[in-house]
Formats: C-alpha cells, structure tokens, sequence
C-alpha cells in the first residue's frame, strides 16, 4: 500500500512524515465516522510495518467521535502488541474532553496541555 493515496491536503490525514524509526500523523479537520476509515487505513499500515514510535498531532482536529475514538484505541492496541509506542499531541479542549470523558487520557500517552502521560 502507498500511504500517499491517504494523503490529503484537506484531510482527514494531512500528512504522515515515515521514517526508519517513528512516523508522525497529521490529522486536519473533524474525526468521525465518514473519515475514520482513512485514519485507520493509515493506522493500520504503520502498525504493520512496525513503527517504533507513532506519533498523531490532532492540533488541526477541532472534533471527533466515537468511531475517530475507536480507531486511535485500535490503532493502540496494534502498537501494544509488538512493543511500540503511540503517542497523542495537540488535542484542543473540546477533543481533550472526548478523551477525558471516555477515560482515554488514563490508557493514551498524551503530550501538552492538562493531560498527564499515564503511558
């Protein structure tokens, strides 16, 4: 898979930056279940080549719901299984509030902000 064919300037993933030993995700606009599919699609080919570090910014992210909620917690889940990290920066306050209301912030590494890293 290319991961360039899941990349758009608009959105949902702006942009993924791949090296040998971490990949940072951009991700623009509202997460939900129209453009979580995409994010996972993304999600699920760094896991599979076994990145080391994951990184998702969500700095341009003003929304999400349960189903861009569900992906991250999947995409977690697959970094777990062959000891890799997943780290989320950037929430602003409404996303922070998803997460700290659905208890995410105690199972996510989250960088910046109130949010502590529970790692």
């Amino acid at each position: 898979m290319n991961l360039r064919d899941f990349i758009n300037e608009t959105g949902p993933v702006k942009s993924v930056d791949l090296k040998v030993d971490r990949a940072e995700v951009k991700l623009l606009n509202d997460i939900d279940m129209n453009c979580s599919p995409y994010v996972r699609t993304v999600m699920v080919e760094l896991t599979s080549r076994k990145v080391p570090m994951i990184r998702v910014d969500l700095t341009d992210v003003p929304h999400m719901d349960s189903s861009g909620l569900a992906t991250l917690v999947e995409a977690l889940q697959r970094v777990k299984r062959y000891n890799g990290n997943l780290v989320i920066f950037g929430l602003q306050q409404r996303v922070r509030s998803v997460f700290e209301i659905a208890k995410l912030t105690e199972l996510f590494t989250i960088e910046g902000g109130a949010a502590t890293d529970h790692g």
